[in-house]
């Protein structure tokens, strides 16, 4: 079929019709009033000859006069990728032969420059599309737009937000349109248009979204007789996912960042975390449901904020623990009157809280404090005992043997040799600054807490600079293949021995974003390492070798201890003794505050072997077992066929591996959170974000979103959104650090300020407002990243 009535097109047809025609076929279905029209199908631009007898027949029984031909590709209007101005469309076509040019413009512009880059950054081959041509008579339009059926700006589903203006001038960008909020059917935000206009856009919005179940951006035009038509419709592909329905209005908080991930997390790994979150949430005294959003981290606050005793600790939590952005929204939700106190419950005890947890916690921070050396001895010898108990027991010979051990092992709090240890040096990193307020500055304190001892992942980092150091014989080779090729050339036991093999018996357990189960290790997949050796080997001058600079911030931090000492014991004699006190403790124990998530990751190592071993019995790549929970598991290992909900997981998973942007707060009728907050008052060229590791660096900037290609050259200024202990490899060359997320004392500010690299947090989109090579100023102590003009 070369040529087909637009009424048979449907969604069913979408690879031989495109994702235009199939969506206004949908709305002929549905009873919408849709412009008259055909199509010219993908099976004629396979032939690649216009069908000009069919096309003729077709325009003919239209009645001729003008039309609009518009391009409809099998990849266009669908839910992840809109590909909305990338085709061309030809309007006011009148006549056979101009009607046979414009089909041919269309077909040209599948494969133009902006369809090639957005495919590209969508990850589509070119080769498995084609291109089909709706045909329709043309509407001349009085009044025209388009109508989000959600708030594409907020995220709002209770909204509808219009933008309307003369003629086409909303979707061709020809002329000033007006931004209408449609809300319980109340216009508000601009124009006002007459009560019949609104109310039938209204109605027509809710019958196509209910038809298609998902918001949608509906092009909409009104004739010289009033006559509504809709021109096309197709999912909005740019909200995120909407949390759960529920009957009152509730706070979600996005809970990933903590552990320095903001992409999505597999459906195993989901369960592995909320676990963990929870169990931390509960260390604080709170329970907190954590809520699936987008395959990200949700933990739903409406009971906190709603409680008076709670709503007092909120901001503080979320501003140590989640970053000044989530403080920022959480400030904001709490003036929210929809969200005010009920009730009294300040002179009621957290139903959690526990006398015997909380004199456990007193003795084991005083016992670390006082002996901090012992603690520390207690708590490698601890992370050992994990490490040997994480292995897997002999023998596990079947995959329901292995499924039993994956849920016995699943769980496991970690140690009191280890959690109370790392709580004592976080206290005495953070005591100080409160103690010395008008005394000392934040930026003396961190400059006394750089080049710590004993933290894992710095010695992890200095591993690899060791590595890279002792490899320099094969400079050339590690220079001049790709990262990718290197891994498989190891994986298969091709590669000169360069000591790698050591480095992974030690930390191959590790990976950027290795909370999550589901998520490759690189005892697995060593690009990674292989392209931060590949950065180390660049480093030319031998006065930037980390390990020297790291030494220099050692002998730095310590000549600050003294002169801060000296300082403060005269002007506060009793609280200047408590906090130099507290500030030499945490010199010997804020290193080891990555000791349990390493520790935790033996465990998590161990089960997802056991994972990938049950995989390879169910699917032909074992790997498809992480898009599955537990009991699915069981129920394949039971013969049930889930190859399907596998393969539609993980279209999900990669279309949310693309997003660049999540939201730090969502209310449930969708709302972003921090959209409904005053734009910040940035200045020209300047980024406003938190200063986290003093210090100022000019450089050329450096936006990675993956650690595992990433080429840093040294001196560069590392852009990103969050970071984790994967992450680190890339700072020991890095001349800065700039995120978008993040807290003061979370993973990658900490590492930043342990090396005395500047750092600034929690900067928004930092990563579409810079670019790779551009020279920015990050000032760790304005907070501040100016950019070059």
């Amino acid at each position: 079929m070369s040529v087909i009535p637009l009424a048979e097109a449907h969604a069913g047809l979408v690879s031989l019709v495109g994702g235009k025609a199939a969506g206004l076929g949908e709305l002929i279905r549905a009873g919408e009033r849709v412009p008259e029209g055909f199509c010219v199908t993908t099976e004629a631009y396979r032939a690649g000859v216009v069908p000009q007898d069919e096309v003729r027949a077709a325009y003919a029984r239209l009645g001729g006069g003008p039309v609009a031909v518009r391009s409809s590709a099998t990849d266009e209007d669908l839910p992840d990728a809109s590909f909305a101005g990338q085709h061309d469309t030809v309007l006011d076509v009148e006549g056979e032969a101009d009607l046979l040019v414009a089909i041919g413009t269309c077909w040209r512009s599948l494969h133009g420059s902006r369809a090639a880059a957005y495919r590209q950054a969508h990850g589509t081959d070119p080769a498995d599309v084609r291109m089909a041509v709706v045909v329709q008579r043309m509407v001349a339009p009085v009044r025209a737009g388009v109508l989000h059926t959600a708030n594409p700006v907020t995220g709002n589903r209770t909204e509808m937000l219009v933008e309307v203006g003369p003629g086409t001038a909303v979707v061709d960008g020809s002329a000033g349109v007006t931004r209408v909020v449609l809300a319980d059917q109340a216009g508000s935000d601009g124009e006002r248009p007459d009560p019949g206009w609104r109310d039938e856009l209204w109605a027509a919005g809710r019958r196509v979204q209910a038809h298609f179940g998902v918001p949608q951006d509906v092009e909409w035009a009104t004739d010289h007789d009033g006559t509504l038509w809709l021109l096309q419709s197709r999912p909005v592909s740019t909200l995120f996912p909407a949390p759960p329905q529920t009957d009152d209005l509730r706070v979600y908080v996005e809970f990933g960042n903590v552990q320095g991930m903001l992409r999505p997390v597999t459906p195993m790994g989901m369960a592995t975390l909320r676990r963990m979150i929870a169990a931390m949430v509960a260390s604080l005294g709170m329970r907190v449901e954590i809520v699936d959003i987008g395959g990200r981290l949700y933990g739903d606050l409406t009971d906190l904020v709603r409680r008076p005793a709670s709503r007092r600790r909120l901001v503080r939590l979320m501003a140590v623990d989640f970053g000044p952005r989530a403080q920022a929204v959480m400030e904001h939700v709490l003036r929210d009157p929809r969200f005010a106190p009920s009730g009294d419950d300040s002179r009621r005890r957290p139903a959690d809280a526990s006398v015997g947890t909380a004199l456990r916690a007193l003795r084991g921070i005083l016992r670390a404090l006082a002996r901090p050396d012992a603690a520390r001895r207690r708590l490698v010898a601890a992370v050992d005992r994990l490490r040997a108990e994480s292995a897997t027991p002999p023998p596990l010979r079947t995959a329901h043997e292995r499924l039993r051990f994956v849920r016995d092992h699943g769980d496991g709090g970690a140690a009191d040799d280890i959690t109370w240890p790392i709580v004592a040096g976080m206290l005495a990193s953070a005591l100080p600054a409160h103690l010395l307020t008008g005394v000392a500055t934040e930026d003396d304190v961190h400059a006394v807490l750089r080049g710590v001892p004993h933290n894992v992942t710095i010695e992890m980092d200095l591993a690899l600079w060791a590595l890279a150091s002792a490899a320099r014989p094969h400079r050339d080779l590690l220079l001049d293949t790709p990262p990718a090729e290197l891994a498989a050339r190891y994986l298969r036991g091709t590669l000169p021995e360069i000591g790698l093999s050591t480095f992974l018996s030690r930390y191959g357990h590790r990976a950027a974003a290795e909370a999550d189960v589901g998520v490759p290790r690189w005892a697995e997949d060593p690009t990674p390492v292989f392209a931060a050796v590949a950065n180390y080997l660049r480093l030319a001058d031998p006065a930037q070798a980390p390990d020297r600079r790291f030494a220099e911030a050692t002998v730095a931090a310590e000549a600050a201890l003294d002169g801060l000492a000296a300082r403060v014991r005269r002007r506060r004699p009793v609280r200047g003794r408590i906090a130099v006190f507290l500030l030499r403790r945490a010199r010997r124990l804020a290193g080891l505050r990555e000791s349990g998530k390493f520790a935790g990751l033996y465990r998590l190592r161990a089960v997802r072997e056991q994972l990938l071993l049950i995989g390879a019995t169910l699917f032909p790549t074992a790997d498809d077992v992480m898009f599955l929970t537990l009991d699915e598991v069981e129920a394949a290992l039971d013969g049930a066929d889930l190859t399907g909900l596998v393969a539609r997981r993980r279209a999900t998973h990669r279309r949310e591996l693309r997003r660049r942007v999540v939201p730090v707060a969502l209310l449930s009728d969708g709302t972003d959170v921090e959209s409904t907050l005053p734009a910040p008052a940035d200045g020209a060229g300047l980024l406003r974000g938190v200063g986290a590791a003093t210090g100022r660096v000019t450089g050329p900037a450096r936006v990675v979103t993956d650690p595992a290609t990433a080429h840093l050259e040294p001196g560069e200024i590392l852009v990103t959104a969050t970071t984790d202990p994967g992450w680190t490899p890339l700072f020991l060359t890095a001349g800065a650090l700039v995120t978008e997320t993040g807290a003061i004392m979370a993973h990658g500010p900490t590492v930043a300020r342990e090396y005395g690299i500047p750092a600034v947090i929690s900067v928004p989109d930092a990563t579409s407002r810079i670019v790779t090579g551009q020279v920015i100023t990050v000032d760790g102590a304005a907070g501040t990243v100016t950019t070059a003009r």
